[in-house]
């Protein structure tokens, strides 16, 4: 009876169908890899906010800034801000990056590859700003860690960076998952703000890390939601305008906070005036108001309840919202999603207050404008309309709050693009315009990696040949011939060995070039060369395309290897190739 034999796996081969742009299997066995990977860092960071919440907060809890005298949670900024000044500006600017900004930097422009030391400073930058009684959330800090994390899995088992960029969207979705149970909310957010495109190849992967994260984060945490409140719903149509009305007035407020996070006038300033300047006004506005310190769930929790006096929700409105933008705009990196959440469940919850003294036949339920404004504010801020109704739902587990969140969401959203003239935070942060992923033709050629494009039937040679060595060349039939020079200075150059054999069966043209018993110098044989710039195995079509305009040639050589002096050759490819692979997608 014949066994049956099962395939064989090797990691090269692992690589080569991941250079493919339907490598779906292999990107979802990844997916399921970094989100675990994933899930375990940010119940790490996790513990750690929780431990440092044990060792000096009330009843253990590391938001409970109104349990400590106010002049012990006043001095919290100012030794938060002292150690971030001390130890990260002593770095170089390029080791200062982190949060979501970077995480989209370094996808957009060096290919989902992340620096250890980055990810090593957001570790304790995360934990000193929330800790610290900054206005600051963990949410850029988790995205940070688990996109870093998923990434240097893939660096690690040297994978192309097409499935780089497919990694760090995986991390970024776990990372938000297994921070809030929000498995739908962190999908979106990775394609919708981080990898800006939605395909199938991408979505599927994504899908099972958020999974796996939240599965992560189930084992630890349990499967409860975020935040506790009771079930709400529209109830009169009546609510429509105010809700309008509402949320234009968030609209504005997200306009107001991403040009104060932008401005030029707090960011020109020196480094110790913006240092001095987050941890003076936020020691100030702590001493009466300390619901405007950390995160500010706690406070979340009660606009969704009902339960803050109106000075509360308006410290909460116009105080965390400026202290927020003021600290982004002073270069300190935390996380705003977070705080973004809590001053739009605040701006509701006002508004919901407002409207009953106005029109107290709206009679709303409670939470329900607070809920309204969270999503709207998010939505605003990020222009991201779809990854904020997710985040709305899964937060509170309420699906009747969906058809007038949607509202609320494009309201917001329209008044913070067009009235404020505001881009996504993020887009804005980090390029002021658009930028490769928003390019239709950069997008797709980030998909894919040179070894699916390549071509492998290839020679190399010295330029000075006998007409054996020459007919020897031809016998294993390759496409093209590399000339290799005798110097680095001098650029490898590509022969057709179509020209070649023509050239030997032309033996009258080949004798003008070198008699029949000396060596034929290859760049005399009449055909057409092509110049050639190096090129890594990892690379993707759209950093061969950049690197073929950037060096002004036509065709380049694929090496592969670490060392400079074990480095190999192993493929071709020619603007032509990836011009034909464009065109046919």
């Amino acid at each position: 009876m014949p066994r049956l034999s099962l395939p064989t796996f090797s990691l090269e081969g692992f690589r080569r169908k991941l250079a493919s742009v339907d490598a779906l299997p292999q990107l979802c066995v990844l997916g399921v890899l970094s989100g675990l990977l994933t899930g375990a860092v940010m119940v790490a960071f996790r513990l750690l906010l929780e431990l440092g919440g044990v060792l000096f907060m009330p009843g253990g809890d590391h938001e409970a800034f109104e349990g400590l005298t106010p002049l012990v949670r006043s001095s919290l900024p100012l030794v938060a801000v002292t150690l971030i000044g001390i130890f990260l500006w002593r770095q170089p600017a390029a080791a200062r990056k982190l949060g979501v900004g970077h995480v989209i930097e370094r996808l957009t422009y060096h290919q989902g590859r992340f620096p250890l030391r980055n990810w090593i400073n957001q570790w304790w930058v995360g934990v000193a700003t929330v800790l610290g009684g900054l206005s600051a959330g963990r949410e850029g800090p988790a995205i940070h860690l688990g996109a870093a994390a998923a990434s240097g899995l893939g660096q690690q088992l040297r994978l192309p960076h097409n499935s780089l960029r497919v990694l760090v969207a995986c991390g970024t979705a776990a990372g938000i998952s297994a921070s809030f149970n929000t498995p739908i909310a962190g999908v979106i957010f990775a394609m919708e703000v981080v990898m800006m495109e939605y395909t199938i190849a991408g979505f599927m992967p994504v899908i099972l890390a958020s999974t796996m994260g939240a599965l992560v984060a189930m084992l630890v945490y349990g499967s409860e939601p975020a935040f506790q409140v009771p079930s709400v719903s529209l109830g009169s149509l009546a609510n429509l305008p105010w809700i309008v009305i509402t949320a234009l007035f968030i609209g504005l407020l997200a306009g107001l906070f991403i040009h104060v996070a932008r401005s030029e006038r707090i960011s020109g300033l020196p480094v110790v005036l913006r240092l001095m300047l987050v941890a003076l006004a936020t020691a100030a506005v702590a001493w009466w108001y300390p619901d405007v310190q950390g995160i500010g769930y706690d406070s979340l929790d009660a606009s969704l309840a009902g339960d803050l006096a109106v000075d509360v929700l308006l410290a909460l409105v116009v105080a965390k919202l400026l202290l927020t933008a003021v600290t982004v705009a002073s270069g300190i990196p935390i996380g705003i999603i977070g705080p973004v959440l809590v001053v739009g469940a605040a701006a509701g919850a006002l508004a919901d207050l407002v409207g009953a003294w106005l029109f107290p036949q709206l009679g709303s339920e409670p939470g329900f404008y607070a809920m309204l404004g969270m999503a709207a504010m998010m939505g605003a801020v990020l222009q991201a309309p779809l990854a904020a109704l997710m985040a709305l739902l899964e937060l509170t587990h309420n699906p009747n709050i969906i058809l007038p969140g949607m509202l609320a969401v494009v309201v917001s959203g329209l008044t913070a693009r067009q009235l404020c003239r505001c881009d996504g935070f993020f887009i804005s942060m980090t390029r002021h315009g658009l930028h490769p992923l928003q390019q239709p033709l950069m997008q797709a050629l980030s998909r894919v990696s040179v070894p699916a494009v390549m071509e492998r039937s290839f020679v190399t040679t010295p330029r000075m040949v006998t007409r054996d060595q020459a007919r020897a060349l031809l016998d294993a039939k390759p496409a093209w011939i590399l000339i290799l020079r005798s110097t680095d200075d001098k650029p490898t150059l590509a022969l057709k060995a179509a020209d070649l054999a023509r050239a030997l069966i032309d033996d009258q043209e080949l004798e003008e070039i070198a008699p029949e018993e000396a060596l034929i110098d290859l760049l005399e044989v009449p055909g057409l060369r092509l110049e050639m710039a190096p090129i890594h195995l990892q690379a993707t079509l759209s950093e061969a395309f950049t690197r073929l305009n950037d060096q002004a040639v036509d065709a380049l050589y694929v090496e592969y290897g670490r060392r400079p002096k074990h480095k190999r050759i192993s493929g071709i490819i020619t603007r032509g190739a990836i011009e034909r692979y464009y065109s046919l997608k």
